[in-house]
């Protein structure tokens, strides 16, 4: 009766986190408690269980984490499935989406077990919650920087949607968030603890501050952010050409059409940029060619009507080699190597042209996961037709500067939902971000909303305005408060305009990054050491 009870409860909290997860947007206070049932259940483990503890400790916290997760980005399922038609199809979506919906499950669940095992060698409170913090927090920096990252479920971005009680997130980033999360369910577990045995509510007055404090502190900061008064106008298009026939029916001079017609329709004589979706021109461009190429003319010819302007366009790119220069090059027929890129480009009213690669692949689609360590297995891909890893990219974030010294961030697709990248790039003198994306992969889904509202976050870390153009999806601007203030609809053709405003200020995230998730992983090898050990000296 208790092992159902428990699992009852995991399910509980499995349920209060995806209530609060986004786009339910004003359910995410729901995340100050969710975890508490499942802090009820394993505290009922440990006192009650007399064998196999560890293992009823890691199902139950795994049944919580794999339903959240899985709920929460169902939608990964249907962006593999739009490609894999028929029942075997079908099946094989479901197989490969497992992974995703595993992987973030299973790290979260290493951590409450990690916790648990913590547990078991002191019986300081003080101690296993500060470990269960710091094993959790650690565990989602891993899914931000290992080969197989997918931040996508980091606690902190529970919060896009009620960007006014986050302000703070300048400072801290979205760990900051984390913490906050994990310090207020531990809180409230205790305090109920404490109502439930003594019938005392001093942790609950605690818990309350813990809560009120850092919202009453951001609402102020929110209501009274001043932007400073330095507009640019700008153009984002959203072409809303279907993501899979854009490679067939539709050619490229077709697309750069609907392109610049859109564009035209609301420009003015003084915009200084427009804005392109990733992939926008998709047809390889040689980047040694470029200033030949046909698309990359019609562009600058799209161009030349607007004196002072700029465009930042998403196209796949290719750069040759003689030698094996990249761990990504793979052998050309013709002899030699080639990188192909999913990459943005900037042109302009002169000779000028940059590049910038995206870095943050998706692993298994875009990159063969730790292609140093696979990199034996290239003779055996390239007698596939593929290579250890399928795209180049650059190791370091990167910042277009046009003519008029203007700064911009380009962030490719998903690499908006990596905090320290974007960061990266607005350190280097990014003014404001551009993010281009094509979210039509995933259909009229959660995943959209939920990439959409994460940008939030970016533009409150930076204090920059993010300009979102996505060929399908939701285009829009949003400003430095966090604040979307245009938006497009899903799957509409259309073109936007604002007078957005530059900054050059950098916040504390900005100048020093994840500081939380890095003390965090410090002291989650240190208490790992510490259970090692203390299992060594046991024996």
């Amino acid at each position: 009766m208790k092992l159902k009870q428990n699992y009852l409860l995991a399910l509980l909290s499995a349920f209060i986190m995806w209530l609060a997860w986004p786009p339910h947007n004003w359910l995410a206070p729901l995340l100050f408690v969710g975890l508490v049932p499942l802090l009820v259940a394993l505290k009922q483990i440990t006192t009650n269980a007399k064998n196999k503890t560890g293992k009823k400790i890691f199902l139950t916290a795994g049944l919580t984490f794999l339903i959240w997760n899985t709920a929460s980005i169902y939608w990964v399922f249907n962006s593999i499935n739009a490609v894999n038609t028929g029942f075997v199809g079908t099946i094989v979506s479901l197989l490969v989406s497992l992974i995703p919906y595993g992987l973030g499950a299973l790290l979260m669940t290493f951590a409450f077990w990690m916790y648990y095992r913590l547990s078991t060698y002191t019986n300081k409170k003080w101690i296993g919650y500060s470990s269960l913090i710091a094993f959790y927090i650690s565990m989602e920096y891993l899914h931000q920087t290992w080969d197989l990252a997918f931040p996508w479920m980091t606690l902190g971005n529970g919060f896009a949607g009620m960007h006014q009680i986050v302000q703070w997130y300048e400072f801290t980033g979205v760990y900051g968030g984390s913490l906050w999360i994990l310090l207020s369910n531990i809180l409230a577990f205790e305090a109920y603890q404490q109502i439930k045995s003594q019938k005392q509510y001093k942790l609950a007055g605690i818990w309350a501050l813990l809560l009120l404090l850092p919202i009453g502190y951001s609402i102020y900061c929110y209501k009274n952010y001043e932007e400073k008064s330095v507009p640019v106008n700008v153009v984002t298009v959203q072409p809303n050409i279907d993501p899979y026939e854009k490679y067939g029916t539709t050619s490229s001079s077709e697309q750069l059409s609907i392109l610049t017609k859109l564009s035209d329709s609301i420009a003015q004589t003084n915009t200084e940029y427009f804005i392109w979706p990733e992939t926008a021109i998709p047809n390889y461009a040689d980047e040694e060619r470029i200033r030949s190429n046909p698309e990359y003319l019609l562009a600058q010819q799209f161009l030349s009507k607007y004196k002072n302007g700029t465009l930042i366009t998403g196209i796949e790119s290719v750069r040759f080699y003689n030698d094996k220069r990249t761990i990504s090059a793979k052998e050309n027929p013709n002899g030699g190597f080639y990188d192909h890129f999913n990459a943005a480009i900037q042109i302009e009213n002169s000779a000028s042209v940059a590049f910038y690669h995206k870095s943050k692949l998706v692993p298994g689609v875009e990159k063969m996961p730790f292609p140093k360590v696979f990199s034996f297995l290239a003779p055996v891909f390239s007698k596939l037709g593929g290579s250890v890893s399928s795209w180049g990219w650059q190791e370091e974030p990167g910042v277009f500067y046009a003519y008029s010294g203007i700064g911009v961030a380009p962030v490719i697709c998903y690499e908006s939902i990596w905090g320290h990248w974007v960061a990266g790039s607005v350190k280097q003198g990014a003014q404001f971000i551009a993010v281009i994306t094509n979210d039509g992969w995933w259909g009229n889904t959660s995943g959209k909303d939920q990439h959409l509202l994460y940008a939030k976050l970016r533009s409150i870390e930076t204090r920059r305005y993010v300009v979102r153009s996505a060929n399908t999806g939701i285009s829009g601007f949003i400003n430095q408060r966090g604040d979307v203030v245009q938006q497009s609809k899903w799957w509409t053709r259309t073109a936007l305009k604002a007078d957005i405003n530059l900054n050059d200020e950098i916040t504390f995230y900005v100048n020093y990054g994840d500081l939380i998730a890095k003390f965090c992983v410090g002291f989650a090898a240190i208490a790992a050491i510490f259970i090692l050990l203390k299992r060594w000296f046991l024996k």
